[in-house]
């Protein structure tokens, strides 16, 4: 059974923790949808100043709501629009310190000013992607950047 722990220590050491929180919940459970669900509760929960974390699901022609901790969202996302749809079609991480000024930024929630998207990319394919949002401008950095990454890789070993 999963145990929560509080998230305690300076950022590497929280990061650490919560990779390995995420191990423990999506071990030897099948069900994407699931294991994407707890993902996303585990983020919401490890990540100060976020008001949105969660998955976008790619359905061969756009990006599809997954499982998620925030207000309700769009619905979908074609590939060549906002944030969500940059980091899909790039298939690389996309950080974005002020939404506003990114050229077709999708406003889900007025209240995101900064957003931080990371490919999942499955055997070459791309399954969907990882977004987290922030009311706060610059929000995301390089340490967090690649916690999210690590994040994610641990995810699409399990799906």
């Amino acid at each position: 059974m999963f145990q929560t722990t509080s998230i305690q220590g300076d950022k590497t050491e929280q990061f650490t923790s919560a990779l390995e929180q995420l191990k423990s919940l999506i071990a030897d459970e099948p069900s994407a949808v699931a294991n994407l669900a707890n993902a996303s509760a585990l983020l919401k929960f490890t990540l100060p100043d976020t008001n949105w974390a969660g998955f976008y699901l790619f359905d061969g022609k756009e990006l599809v709501l997954g499982p998620f901790q925030g207000l309700p969202a769009c619905i979908r996302i074609p590939l060549d629009k906002g944030v969500c749809g940059a980091a899909a079609s790039r298939r690389e991480t996309v950080r974005v310190d002020d939404v506003h000024a990114f050229p077709g930024h999708i406003a889900c929630d007025a209240a995101t000013n900064s957003e931080i998207v990371v490919p999942m990319i499955k055997d070459g394919n791309l399954y969907g992607v990882l977004d987290i949002d922030s009311p706060l401008k610059g929000r995301f950095d390089d340490e967090e950047q690649r916690f999210l990454e690590q994040f994610v890789d641990i995810l699409m070993k399990q799906l």
